[in-house]
């Protein structure tokens, strides 16, 4: 069985976000993942991870407006000092929350931009964070986004990210294969991970349709997670999705995947 997370950002929305944490622990999760930390202090954060004995996995790069639509920035060319300005502050709270790897949203192409502008402004400002990142330590991912979800994202596919990592040339960048999106977007989940194996610094999950939890959708996930385990894949698994009811009853997927697997 993979090592699962719980997106904090999703799961226990019953609660106060600061309350997630031990909902977390006690349902038996090791590690949590958020969109992001910033409107918190990070000891308040690092508090409540230490207090659950919990790992941060995972958060994103400051990412503009999101509660006014922003889907990241990195994207963008007129916000390319925005961009970078937000990178030292995602550095200083990894650093105190013991995370050593962020998300890059690389956004919605603007208004009177050209794909190419776009993703050659996501190029430079990756190269940009990915130095910072990586003398500090921390690891870089960037995640490909399904468009019937957040149309007219720049970044939607497994083949697109691996040549803009390539583009990049790093070690230090990787992919964040959200495997919800790519069922939208490309399918053949299986293979492309297998295949994309090295590549891949981070999975999150979701069924489809609907974005719910394990067992609602199409996906075969009793397959993919013993898939996941026989790749030999030793990172975390996000469990990024929206539970149909209460995160708790939602839970049944992970009780009823554990007892087959027993």
């Amino acid at each position: 069985m993979p090592k699962l997370a719980a997106n904090l950002s999703m799961l226990f929305t019953e609660l106060p976000f600061i309350e997630r944490f031990s909902a977390a622990a006690k349902s038996g999760f090791k590690g949590v993942e958020y969109l992001f930390p910033y409107a918190f202090n990070a000891q308040e954060l690092k508090a409540e991870l230490d207090k659950n004995q919990l790992k941060q996995v995972l958060f994103n790069l400051p990412s503009g407006d999101w509660d006014n639509g922003d889907r990241g920035i990195a994207a963008d060319p007129s916000r390319v000092e925005e961009f970078r300005a937000g990178v030292p502050t995602a550095i200083e709270y990894a650093k105190v929350l013991a995370c050593d790897q962020v998300n890059c949203l690389a956004g919605i192409v603007p208004q009177g931009v050209t794909q190419e502008d776009a993703e050659a402004t996501l190029i430079e400002n990756l190269k940009f964070a990915n130095e910072q990142l990586e003398n500090a330590g921390i690891r870089l991912v960037i995640e490909a986004i399904n468009t019937r979800d957040i149309p007219g994202f720049s970044l939607t596919n497994t083949q697109q990210a691996l040549r803009i990592c390539d583009v990049v040339g790093s070690d230090n960048i990787s992919l964040q294969y959200d495997i919800y999106h790519m069922q939208i977007m490309e399918g053949d989940i299986a293979q492309t991970m297998a295949s994309s194996l090295n590549r891949i610094g981070h999975i999150q999950i979701a069924d489809n349709p609907g974005r719910h939890e394990p067992g609602t959708g199409e996906l075969n996930y009793h397959f993919l997670f013993k898939h996941i385990d026989s790749m030999g894949y030793q990172g975390w698994v996000g469990c990024e999705y929206k539970p149909a009811t209460t995160t708790q009853e939602g839970l049944t997927w992970l009780s009823d995947h554990n007892q087959n697997e027993e």
